[in-house]
């Protein structure tokens, strides 16, 4: 009989989870509301609270590229009722700009990826190139007359646009601008030649027949368009950027609580509901470990600061 006890008990244990959440859960955004990561984490996170049977509140904290909202964040109590819906910027890019108020490798306890954003190469409509080819041989005809655009200074699109000129061994002008969608406006008024954007500014232009899209920046195709080629595959080997989006946390937070987190996350992200919506809004989704996104973020730390070094980025270019 006491055998048969333990046993229930045991059976009983496996099938519940090891973290059960009493409370409403609190997701920091550190971006404005509409931006990529703030969009993906409200829908995971909508379809999370539903999992937990808790309440989970997103609030934004935007401000200093996203910096602010990850110090509420890290400064938060790590109980595992606080997580930050973060995106690179604060984490791998930023803090090889200027000095930040956190540590950006220890003062989280990562919790889950959600998405990759990758960006697409568009041109102007009327400039005399279709494939990423032919932008390479205008911009060695031209060198230092071609511009490329970005949403800002030190901007993931700001470093696609550096690692393009580096490894294509091109010369173009990177043009700055306050935000993705200035950028695209200036080149769909012809005053920029290019940009790399995520899908969401650029895609009805594209289709309306007002920009040309000449590649993505992912090592693979995007699911969502697998007739774009990649920039790597039209003659920039080693050509491979985005941007992440995922759920982190204060460091120290419980081992259990961010076992339940990922758990539950990886099991919206193979909702074909949730997938389809993201690949719709042209996300990659993401699913894995909490090790694998710690593991994402120190490779992204390293080769970002790499990169912002030998391009000699900075917020004042």
């Amino acid at each position: 009989m006491l055998h048969a006890l333990l046993l229930f008990g045991a059976t009983q244990a496996i099938g519940e989870p090891s973290w059960k959440p009493s409370r409403q859960l609190h997701v920091i955004v550190p971006f404005s509301p509409g931006a990529a990561a703030d969009t993906t984490i409200r829908i995971v996170s909508e379809q999370l609270a539903a999992a937990l049977n808790q309440a989970v509140v997103v609030e934004n904290r935007g401000g200093a590229a996203g910096v602010i909202g990850t110090r509420a964040g890290a400064a938060s109590p790590p109980d595992g009722y606080t997580l930050i819906g973060g995106s690179d910027p604060p984490f791998t890019i930023i803090p090889h700009l200027q000095e930040v108020p956190y540590d950006p490798l220890k003062a989280f306890s990562h919790v889950a990826l959600v998405a990759d954003v990758p960006l697409f190469l568009v041109v102007r409509k009327d400039l005399a190139v279709n494939d990423v080819r032919e932008l390479m041989a205008l911009a060695d005809k031209k060198p230092g007359v071609l511009t490329i655009g970005s949403s800002g200074n030190g901007s993931s699109g700001h470093l696609a646009a550096e690692l393009f000129k580096m490894k294509a061994h091109v010369n173009m002008l990177h043009v700055p601008y306050k935000g993705q969608v200035a950028a695209v406006s200036d080149v769909l008024a012809g005053r920029v030649d290019a940009t790399f954007s995520s899908l969401g500014p650029v895609r009805q232009h594209v289709e309306a027949g007002n920009l040309k899209m000449l590649a993505v920046s992912t090592s693979k195709r995007f699911i969502g368009l697998p007739d774009v080629p990649t920039v790597d595959e039209s003659g920039v080997p080693g050509f491979d950027i985005a941007v992440w989006v995922g759920f982190s946390a204060p460091a120290g937070t419980p081992e259990k609580a961010i076992e339940r987190i990922n758990g539950e996350i990886n099991q919206i992200l193979e909702s074909p509901q949730i997938n389809n919506k993201l690949t719709a809004m042209g996300y990659v989704p993401v699913m894995g470990t909490a090790s694998d996104m710690a593991r994402r973020i120190e490779k992204d730390y390293k080769r970002f600061g790499q990169l912002i070094r030998d391009a000699k980025i900075s917020t004042d270019q």
